[in-house]
């Protein structure tokens, strides 16, 4: 978790406007989150998410409150929740309020002159000196202000006082969130689904770490079942010299050539380990099932650790799905469910009564052959993420996992173990469709049926080469990462290959990354010490120019930016955070001479250019994108 030293909880909120073909992908604007209590349950009490545009909104709502106490004062209405919104003509000011309509019914009064009193009573406020330059009334009784030019300049000393903080708040500190991804079975390579999972999830959890949550990235491994046998049969029959076409390959087999690549292993008595597991040593008898199916899962987990290492995510726990067996957890859930009256046994199953909660009809816990459905385990597993600790779970999953959500919530009310409704919370993803050389990519060699996560890295990342002369990776790492966060998890994604590799503002990655190492670049020119514009005497009242006030505006954003993609679980509204101030540097770079004669006014620029290049380090790295200082 990351410490937060510093932090601001003061700053405006707005929402994120990104140009759609600049991404080049299609989108709907459905919510992605299952569970209402999503984005409630980690926003604050009593807050109110709206667009925002500059700093201060706690000052500038504490003046409307005091305006409004007078007025208020005799009626039974309770203290109202004060909205401050960007107005939609930036001619009309910074900030609009309409707690005057709002309150002109129940108080019997002409909204007009009540926006009157209320600007009569800020203006007279002490308060706003400094803060707000000017109140006016437009339309109606909507309420405009216009921020002081020094409140909007004041956010690159902010920005560079705060560095790698800037953005952070403490506000979930004290509060424990597990979120799970990828979960991939350890039956084959990670696919392009399970990438977008690892982007979403890890990009979640940086946000929930942003704002002071303890958070637990977890990865739960199907390591029983159908599938996992049908590994190691698959392996047992490459070890036999059978192969994909063959009359006597299993016909529910897996083709891929990594099973020839296990079963070769596996021959050859080789040793492989997983992240949180003891090494595996096959025994080299072919006939030995056992110790097939637990050196291919062992290996397919190594291959997998390998992958999420390149695409640089992380785990802090792996729960296998076996435990919950060997360690009597699924028994204990079924005897707690029999026990609270919640099963009955029909036609040699045992049911659950989950339309008690909801479902759409009663589901099979057990079946006639005594084997048990798949969402039991998942009750079990779920059981075991509330008994430590874990009061907010969040589960990112592909979207066929939709029909499982009411039976397992269904599943944690009937145990009876005090466990909220809605819980956990899913957030769900469509696949993604690649295209490479214009054409749609369906399989891949080394899977044998699907595109896999480290094919789409490899493609996205070119010949780069790193100091060494070896393959450099980073490039596709970056690209696909921030590709698959830049779209709501619901939404349809084409991940377009070409696009990846190309250096040109079409590409998103690289015109975030171009604008660090455009200001990396104008730094370097100037060659000066740049604890000279960290020094908070630094004068930055030269900031007037129009391109200027868009920066600061921009930079001011960024810490509701990130609390309202928390609150939503929402990623990509960072990606889209991100290509605004890319674009409203490049405008600035291109407006404005940054290095020019007048000492004062070139320290400032620096300034700001400083300022913002930190913003743009700050959130590449929470979506673990790299920022490189040349291009």
């Amino acid at each position: 978790m990351i410490a937060n030293k510093s932090f601001c909880a003061t700053e405006f909120h707005q929402r994120l406007a990104l140009s759609r073909d600049k991404l080049c992908l299609s989108a709907t604007l459905t919510a992605g989150i299952i569970g209402a209590s999503s984005a409630a349950a980690l926003r604050p009490a009593h807050s109110r998410i709206d667009t925002m545009p500059a700093q201060h909104k706690e000052h500038i709502a504490a003046l409307f409150s005091a305006a409004l106490k007078p007025l208020l004062a005799g009626s039974d209405l309770p203290e109202p929740v004060i909205t401050l919104e960007r107005p939609r003509d930036p001619s009309h000011g910074d900030i609009a309020c309409n707690i005057a309509m709002q309150l002109a019914k129940p108080l019997k009064k002409n909204p007009r002159e009540l926006a009157q009193a209320i600007v009569e009573a800020v203006l007279a406020n002490p308060a706003r000196l400094g803060l707000v330059d000017a109140v006016e009334i437009a339309g109606p009784g909507f309420i405009n202000l216009r921020v002081a030019v020094a409140t909007k300049q004041a956010v690159v000393k902010r920005v560079l006082a705060d560095a790698a903080c800037y953005g952070k708040t403490n506000d979930g500190a004290g509060h424990k969130v597990l979120v799970e991804f990828v979960s991939a079975n350890p039956t084959g390579p990670l696919h392009v689904g399970h990438g977008r999972q690892g982007a979403l999830g890890d990009a979640m959890s940086a946000l929930l770490e942003a704002q002071g949550y303890e958070v637990t990235r977890e990865f739960y491994y199907n390591d029983a079942g159908v599938q996992i046998a049908t590994l190691a049969t698959s392996v047992q029959a490459r070890g036999r010299g059978s192969k994909p076409g063959d009359a006597d390959w299993p016909e529910s087999a897996y083709n891929g050539d990594y099973i020839a690549d296990i079963a070769a292993d596996f021959l050859a008595k080789k040793t492989v380990s997983a992240a949180n597991g003891e090494p595996v040593v096959a025994s080299g008898d072919i006939n030995d099932i056992d110790s097939i199916r637990r050196f291919a899962v062992t290996y397919l987990r190594h291959e997998q650790d390998l992958d999420l290492q390149a695409f640089g995510v992380r785990f802090d726990n792996y729960y296998l799905e076996s435990s919950l067996y060997t360690e009597g957890k699924v028994a204990s859930t079924v005897a707690a469910l029999n026990a609270a009256g919640k099963t009955y046994e029909q036609d040699g199953a045992l049911w659950l009564r989950s339309t008690d909660y909801g479902d759409d009809k009663d589901r099979v816990m057990k079946k006639s052959d005594g084997t048990f459905t798949y969402f039991v385990p998942d009750v079990a597993y779920h059981i075991t993420k509330w008994q430590r600790g874990f009061e907010k779970v969040i589960n990112v999953q592909g979207s066929d996992h939709h029909g499982t959500i009411a039976r397992v919530r269904a599943g944690l009310q009937a145990v009876g173990m005090g466990i909220p409704q809605g819980y956990p919370d899913y957030v769900l993803h469509k696949m993604v469709t690649v295209m490479k050389n214009g054409e749609e990519v369906k399989i891949s060699k080394r899977a044998g049926s699907y595109v896999t996560l480290r094919d789409l890295i490899e493609w996205s990342a070119g010949d780069a080469q790193d100091e060494h002369g070896q393959r450099d990776l980073t490039r596709g790492r970056d690209a696909v990462r921030f590709f698959l966060i830049s779209r709501k998890a619901d939404t349809e994604f084409v991940f377009d290959v070409d696009l990846a590799l190309a250096q040109s503002d079409e590409n998103p990655v690289y015109y975030v990354q171009y604008a660090h190492a455009r200001i990396c670049s104008v730094l370097a020119q100037w060659g000066g010490d740049e604890a000279l514009l960290r020094d908070t005497s630094l004068d930055v009242s030269p900031l007037v120019a129009p391109r200027e006030a868009s920066l600061l505006a921009k930079l001011a954003e960024y810490p509701e930016a990130l609390k309202k993609a928390m609150e939503e679980l929402g990623p990509h509204q960072v990606a889209f955070y991100l290509r605004d101030l890319a674009g409203e540097l490049h405008s600035y770079y291109n407006a404005e001479r940054v290095l020019v004669d007048d000492a004062a006014l070139k320290l400032a620029r620096l300034a700001l250019l400083l300022a913002t290049r930190q913003v743009l380090k700050n959130g590449l790295e929470l979506i673990g994108v790299s920022a490189p200082a040349r291009m």
